[in-house]
């Protein structure tokens, strides 16, 4: 089978999250398996138009923004007939592949935008998103729908979507989990842990101020912090770092490697993850695998990755306070918290890459 991905971003990105890691991960074990693979996505500072990469082939075009145009431009002067099957995933703005394409096509949504358009974009774009988003998914309601999380299927019924068209998959992770949480030794202290890409949507600053709140609780209460904080945004939770009376509590370790990603997640008690809306919540998954639950916001991906009182404490307010309680609830009792990360070890065993590609090939050879 030959096919041909369109997507924005590809894992190596300087920008690239959860959703590029699942893409490369089905993408490898397709090339594995024989079919030709070709992502077309945005390019970035420095980065090179064309490569193989684990037997598939990316080609870089343009930007963030204009990635979508010149996708329908490189595809109809150099690709057109090419493929088997077009990909078309949605990150916030589809690539409209239907209305283009010759050949047939799916859609691959991780998650809709909706109130994220008030986090990543500036006024005006934003209200336009936002009012604008609504029309495009009413346009593609009759596609053919691949998604991760029964939360997205739902936000997407909303939209006209019929629910026998849109199939789900399970999410994987590329890290190997450990087997018996009770032989890892985890920080002297209890340990908060903030990871990932610090941008507004990911709402940083609430878990800055949670641990705040919670240390009053938990007088020896620590957090450790990773993540990118180049932009505006990450310079105010530096700030509100630098300015915090626990200051000496917190450390900000920058952006990470994956064996430092491991072993941050292993140590600490618990991950805290406050977007404003996810696919899934693939941080969450990894965390449970290394013996670390999380505590989260309830929104749309995070309540799918953290089975509430089980798994993990999915909070019942979206606030810095909410947060807190659920982060002193998690961790005052010590005998709940054993339970609660046992099984979240448990529950990320079942979830691995072998077993989504097997769910999506299963999806293609349908189409």
């Amino acid at each position: 089978m030959k096919i041909l991905w369109f997507t924005w971003k590809d894992r190596i990105h300087p920008e690239a999250g959860g959703a590029e890691t699942v893409n490369e991960e089905l993408a490898k074990r397709l090339a594995r398996d024989g079919h030709e693979v070709i992502f077309i996505v945005g390019g970035y500072p420095g980065c090179c138009a064309e490569e193989m990469r684990e037997g598939f082939k990316v080609i870089r075009l343009g930007g963030q923004y204009s990635v979508y145009w010149l996708v329908y431009r490189y595809y109809k002067k150099h690709l057109r007939g090419w493929a088997d099957l077009v990909i078309d995933e949605m990150n916030t703005i589809p690539f409209f592949a239907r209305f283009y394409v010759k050949e047939r096509s799916i859609m691959f949504v991780h998650q809709l935008c909706r109130e994220i358009w008030f986090y990543q974009m500036r006024f005006p774009l934003n209200i336009i998103g936002y009012f604008l988003e609504p029309m495009y998914l009413w346009l593609l309601r009759k596609n053919g729908v691949i998604t991760i999380s029964e939360s997205t299927k739902k936000d997407l019924m909303k939209y006209g979507f019929l629910s026998d068209r849109i199939r789900i998959i399970s999410q994987g992770i590329d890290i190997g989990g450990i087997e018996n949480p009770v032989k890892v030794d985890k920080y002297p202290q209890p340990t908060v842990l903030s990871f990932g890409s610090i941008r507004e949507m990911k709402r940083t600053l609430h878990q800055v101020r949670s641990f705040e709140i919670a240390k009053q609780k938990i007088p020896n209460l620590q957090m450790k912090i990773a993540g990118d904080a180049s932009s505006v945004y990450g310079k105010k939770v530096l700030g509100m770092i630098d300015r915090s009376p626990y200051k000496n509590d917190i450390e900000y370790f920058g952006r990470v490697g994956s064996n430092q990603k491991i072993d941050l997640m292993r140590k600490s008690h618990v991950i805290a993850v406050t977007s404003v809306k996810e696919g899934w919540g693939l941080i969450v998954t990894e965390a449970n695998s290394q013996g670390t639950p999380a505590v989260v916001y309830d929104v749309d991906g995070l309540r799918d990755s953290v089975r509430n009182g089980e798994t993990g404490v999915v909070v019942n307010k979206n606030t810095s306070q909410g947060l807190a309680e659920g982060i002193i609830h998690l961790l005052k009792d010590s005998e709940k918290y054993a339970k609660i990360k046992y099984n979240a070890l448990q529950w990320s065993k079942e979830f691995d890459f072998e077993k989504s590609y097997r769910e999506f090939i299963q999806v293609l050879n349908k189409i």
